[in-house]
């Protein structure tokens, strides 16, 4: 196998597919890049068993092949060398050699055939949606995935189509952001599939252009081409919960307040909450809301801001963090908290842009 491209050619396809390569690996393999060699591109594959990234991109090639290379070697090597340096790399026996210039790198290698590859993932439907409008998707819901949690299911996102629009749901047992959006081309049947949190990440990354994605959902793989790079990435086996039950529907108290105001005061609170559990009170009477804080150090924050609310008096408690998340990710500039009572969710929405909704549970201060 030998092949030569431009540095800055190489660089772009190996940066593309490395952030699926992880420090720490089960089998030595892993911590290795596909290289195939054919006809007059090289694609390069890397993969962690979950999540499966395919750069493909035009060479010179002198003799086709493959073969796996250390990743994160290849990448710091090409990334070393000057702009606009021609590289050739080349494979003789059990080493591979990288050559430009007067420079010369050998690394080890291991066989194509022990490197794990999807290549059919059994296709059963497609959904096509815009590229900035999935990258909003994916924006306005990922920071409530679960991290590690033993409810296997909750460490990822929920995509759910019904034809026409797509809808994204994620929750961390303690919080749930949704967000949707109108489909490029109506699809049929209502699907429902949960992609990990690794894969979400990763597709978010890749989503830069304003062209439509299509998205090919199989038995257990989600698939997406981007520009020359192909994401594929499992799906996650089990039964995400009934997120409509927990959208409160109509709260009977709302209360509206100035976005940025509103998380101003939320930060500065949250300077002086318990380190800990970043609990805030917020107290609201008529016109008025109250938000108060303190840690084990005896020490407090209060602070009052102008809302617009006409109900009976109500204090509840809440992660401060969470409603900070949920404020970040809203658009508009007018929020309205709907809340029932102490002990129930509260919803975060812009009355302008009714396509996303925040539900944050109440803390016990």
């Amino acid at each position: 196998m030998k092949f030569s491209s431009a540095r800055e050619s190489i660089l772009g396809l190996l940066q593309s597919v490395i952030g699926v390569v992880e420090r720490r690996q089960t089998m030595p393999v892993l911590a290795n890049v596909l290289l195939v060699v054919k006809g007059d591109q090289v694609s390069i594959t890397a993969t962690d068993l979950e999540v499966e990234l395919v750069a493909k991109g035009a060479a010179d090639v002198q003799q086709g092949g493959e073969i796996t290379i250390p990743g994160r070697k290849l990448l710091d090597i090409i990334k070393a060398l000057p702009d606009g340096a021609q590289v050739t790399v080349s494979v003789d026996g059990e080493r591979a050699t990288v050559r430009s210039g007067k420079r010369r790198f050998t690394l080890s290698t291991l066989p194509a055939s022990e490197f794990p590859t999807v290549e059919d993932i059994r296709a059963q439907q497609s959904l096509t949606i815009g590229q900035a409008a999935l990258k909003k998707l994916l924006e306005k819901t990922h920071f409530s995935m679960a991290q590690q949690d033993v409810r296997y299911y909750l460490n990822g996102m929920l995509l759910e189509s019904d034809g026409k629009t797509l809808k994204t749901v994620a929750t961390d047992g303690h919080r749930l952001a949704y967000c949707e959006a109108e489909m490029e081309s109506p699809s049929s049947g209502v699907q429902q599939v949960i992609v990990p949190r690794k894969g979400v990440l990763e597709l978010q990354r890749l989503l830069t252009g304003e062209d439509s994605v299509e998205l090919v959902i199989g038995t257990n793989h989600i698939r997406a081409q981007i520009g020359n790079i192909r994401f594929t990435s499992k799906l996650i086996d089990g039964r995400f919960p009934e997120y409509g039950r927990v959208i409160p529907t109509n709260p009977s108290k709302k209360v509206g307040a100035d976005r940025d105001v509103l998380r101003a005061a939320l930060q500065r609170a949250a300077i002086l909450s318990n380190e800990k559990y970043r609990g805030i009170r917020l107290s609201v009477k008529e016109g008025v809301l109250t938000l108060q804080s303190h840690n084990p150090e005896q020490e407090e924050a209060e602070e009052e801001i102008d809302v617009t609310y006409s109900g009976e008096e109500m204090e509840i408690g809440f992660n401060v963090n969470y409603l900070l998340d949920a404020l970040a990710a809203i658009d508009g500039q007018q929020v309205e908290l709907g809340l029932t009572d102490a002990n129930n969710s509260c919803l975060l929405t812009a009355p302008s842009v009714p396509q996303a909704k925040y539900v944050v549970m109440p803390m016990r201060l």
